[in-house]
């Protein structure tokens, strides 16, 4: 919802809002790896922006123009925005019977302890993967767009200093449904429309036990990528879980020969020790995973083994951009690289840029679904990818506006 300026000022100055933006503080996070602590020590330092609590009020999901959104409302009436994901559609008793209690009422400043408090209670823990992470990344980063707001910087300042303001970009084939002739004319299309200089497209079946979406697909299908568009265009392949170790090594093998860049998740996404045999194989092609992965833990074990060269933590699923920022130092400490899941070209997007405009290990290109878009026009700024770049939204908080009327006509959902 878009503030007037003068009603912006006027409630940050009762906040107290510091001028100062050197957030990043240097805890000792190495010292947490030693110990085996389940989170890290606090590495935000927010409270040297906002001198005064940002309480938060109310959580309302809210549903209008064919989506749910989340706005989370302080009491001084300043809202954090984000819209739900399609998995939220059967999680929504865990968002705001079990997860929304823990943050009302209690300072915006303070997440990484609200962080903290969640993942030691006892009365969620047994509840932990997608389904409870995804319920809280939805809260936090609506959360992390309030206190930008609150500020009027961008929510990456939070997390680092803004070292990029526009991300290259690869389109991504998210189907399997196609042949290889069909997909190479859909990439020539999108590929032009984008100006993009990488493709990602899908190998395997998904979860298939070594079956290929159709006999041959994945090799017909790089060897003609190869053939229709030389040497210079960057591939990257997805399996999705599609092999065992056996079969992984084979594709894996056969992805290098031809030039692939990045092979994401060949054998099934917890068989670590498999994912990492296939790691340590490889030459020149880097493997990447993680979107399903939640746990801070398993996140440390992940990059201490290096079961991928390139770790990819969904934003939303995981939890938020607080949790995603835990695992690019866990990626740092371990000499690996981070890419988030993030397959999005919608309001679900931005966070995703809030983080890739910070990291400074951010790997190679990052994604986009397909070519040119017809967006929708209560939000602004819209996504495309313009001579293979998106420029990263400069606006506070998430950097998204929304058109006001859209929620005036909301309906409140209660599960």
């Amino acid at each position: 919802m878009k503030m007037k300026r003068r009603e912006f000022i006027s409630k940050s100055a009762l906040l107290g809002l510091a001028p100062s933006f050197n957030i990043r503080n240097n805890f000792p996070f190495m010292k947490d790896l030693e110990s085996g602590n389940t989170y890290p020590s606090p590495i935000l330092d927010i409270q040297s922006v906002i001198e005064l609590p940002i309480i938060i009020q109310k959580i309302e999901i809210l549903e209008s123009v064919g989506q749910r959104f989340i706005v989370v409302t302080s009491k001084e009436g300043l809202q954090g925005i984000t819209v739900l994901n399609f998995r939220m559609e059967f999680l929504l008793p865990i968002l705001q019977k079990l997860i929304q209690p823990f943050f009302i009422g209690k300072d915006a400043r303070d997440i990484e302890q609200i962080l903290d408090t969640i993942a030691h209670d006892r009365g969620v823990y047994k509840y932990s993967g997608i389904p409870l992470f995804n319920c809280i990344g939805q809260i936090e980063i609506a959360v992390m767009d309030l206190l930008g707001k609150a500020v009027g910087i961008p929510a990456s300042d939070f997390f680092g200093k803004r070292i990029r303001s526009e991300i290259p970009m690869y389109v991504s084939s998210l189907t399997r449904e196609t042949s290889p002739e069909e997909e190479v004319a859909n990439l020539q299309r999108q590929l032009a429309e984008t100006g993009a200089k990488a493709i990602k497209v899908k190998v395997g079946g998904r979860m298939s036990r070594n079956a290929d979406a159709a006999p041959g697909r994945s090799e017909n299908l790089i060897h003609l990528i190869r053939k229709t568009f030389g040497d210079d265009l960057s591939i990257y392949a997805d399996a999705n879980s599609s092999f065992d170790l056996q079969e992984g090594l084979k594709m894996a093998g056969f992805l290098e020969e031809n030039g692939v860049s990045i092979f994401e998740e060949p054998c099934y996404w917890e068989d670590y020790a498999s994912n990492q045999k296939i790691a340590s194989s490889l030459k020149t092609m880097k493997l990447a995973g993680g979107e399903q992965d939640t746990s801070y833990l398993r996140w440390r074990d992940i990059a201490q083994n290096k079961v991928y060269h390139v770790l990819q933590p969904d934003l939303y699923y995981n939890g938020g951009l607080t949790r995603a920022f835990y695992v690019e130092k866990l990626a740092i400490a371990n000499g690996l690289s981070i890419a988030p899941h993030s397959p999005k070209d919608d309001p679900l997007a931005a966070p995703f840029f809030q983080f890739a405009s910070f990291s400074p290990i951010l790997e190679g290109y990052q994604e986009f679904p397909g070519g040119k878009k017809k967006h929708p026009d209560w939000y602004y700024p819209h996504f495309d990818i313009e001579n293979g770049f998106i420029k990263v939204p400069s606006g506070p908080g998430l950097g998204l506006e929304y058109d006001d009327s859209i929620f005036k006509k909301a309906k409140i959902i209660n599960s």
